[in-house]
C-alpha cells in the first residue's frame, strides 16, 4: 500500500546520513551492548549440509527489531540489509544457504555490488557474516555470465572505503569465498566461529577427486557411501579451523554468544576514529564547488 511505502521510505532513509560528507545518524539504544544469546550457540548446525534460518541469525546479533532488509526478492543467495549496533548503523552482508546452498549467482552478485557500494558512498561500515559454499556452477551459470557479476562484487568489496567487520560462520570456499571472508586491505576484522570451515574447496569434493578412483570401484553404492564417510572421519581433524585459523589469516576464533558485544565495541571505535576521517577526506576531495551530475566527489 501507499502508506507502508512511505513507512518503508522513512525506515531507509533512517539509516542514512543528510549528505555522504555527515556521519550516519546514531540513535539511544535500550538493547543491552554485552547481550549474550544462547541460541546462537547451536543456530548452525552439526550436519554441515544442513539449512538455518540467517535471518533469526542476524536478528539475535543486532539491535532488537532494526534490521531493515533491502531486496529480498531478488539475489535471494544473497542477504542484504541496515541494521543497527548499540543505535549506530551498519550495513548487513551475508548469504541464504536455504537458496541454492547460499553459493553466489549473477543475481546475487549484483546485488552485493550495489549494496557494498551504498554503503561506501553514505559511509555505513558493514557486518560481514560469512557462509559462503563459492559462486555457482553449469550451464545456467554461466549463460547469466556469474563469473563477470562476481568479479564485480569482488571489485567492491576489495576497494569499499568503509571498514569490514567479517564473521566466518561455517563455509568460505574458492575465490568467491575467500573474497567475501575478507578482502585483506587492513581496514577490517576478520573472526571466525568454532564452525568455521575454509580452503580451496570443501572436503566433500576434494575426497571424491582424490579417491575418485577407489570409490568408483566399490562393489556397490552402499559400500561407496561407507568408505566415504571412512575416507571423511580420516580428514576430519584436519579441516579443524583451530588448526587451520593462522594460515587462513583469522584473528581470532570467538564464542558465538560473543559476537554482539565484540561488533558493538568495533563499531563503537570505528564510528569515533575512523568515520570522521572519512567525511573529512571527501569534503576535501570534492571536485569544484557545484560539482556537475555523477562527479560530487572521488575517492
Amino acid at each position: 500500500s501507499e502508506e507502508d511505502a512511505f513507512r518503508q521510505i522513512r525506515a531507509f532513509l533512517s539509516y542514512l546520513p543528510s549528505s555522504v560528507f555527515a556521519l550516519p545518524p546514531v540513535v539511544p539504544s535500550s538493547d543491552p551492548v554485552n547481550r549474550r544469546e544462547e541460541e546462537l550457540l547451536d543456530i548452525i548446525p552439526r550436519r554441515r549440509a544442513s539449512p538455518y534460518d540467517v535471518r533469526r541469525l542476524i536478528n539475535l546479533i543486532v539491535d532488537e527489531a532494526s534490521f531493515f532488509e533491502i531486496g529480498p526478492y531478488w539475489g535471494r543467495s544473497i542477504v542484504t540489509g541496515f541494521a543497527r549496533l548499540a543505535g549506530r548503523p551498519v550495513g548487513v552482508l551475508s548469504s541464504d544457504c536455504k537458496v541454492n546452498g547460499g553459493a553466489i549467482d549473477a543475481m546475487g552478485a549484483q546485488k552485493t555490488t550495489k549494496f557494498v557500494t551504498l554503503c561506501s558512498h553514505f559511509g555505513l561500515p558493514i557486518l560481514n557474516l560469512v557462509d559462503q559454499p563459492g559462486f555457482a556452477i553449469g550451464s545456467i551459470a554461466e549463460r547469466m555470465a556469474t563469473i563477470r557479476h562476481g568479479a564485480s562484487a569482488m571489485a567492491a568489496l576489495y576497494h569499499t572505503t568503509v571498514p569490514i567487520y567479517t564473521a566466518i560462520l561455517r563455509r568460505a570456499f574458492g575465490v568467491a569465498g575467500c573474497a567475501f571472508a575478507d578482502p585483506e586491505n587492513g581496514k577490517g576484522v576478520r573472526v571466525a566461529w568454532p564452525s568455521g570451515d575454509w580452503g580451496s574447496l570443501p572436503l566433500e569434493g576434494g575426497v571424491e577427486a582424490a579417491y575418485k578412483r577407489q570409490l568408483d570401484a566399490a562393489e556397490s553404492p552402499e559400500a561407496r557411501e561407507a568408505l566415504m564417510a571412512e575416507l571423511l572421519d580420516k580428514f576430519e581433524d584436519v579441516r579443524s579451523p583451530q588448526k587451520t585459523a593462522n594460515k587462513f589469516g583469522v584473528e581470532e576464533i570467538i564464542d558465538p554468544r560473543d559476537t554482539r558485544p565484540l561488533v558493538c565495541e568495533w563499531v563503537a571505535h570505528v564510528y569515533e576514529n575512523v568515520l570522521p576521517h572519512l567525511v573529512v577526506y571527501k569534503q576535501a576531495t570534492v571536485v569544484g564547488d557545484s560539482p556537475a551530475p555523477g562527479r560530487g566527489y572521488k575517492l
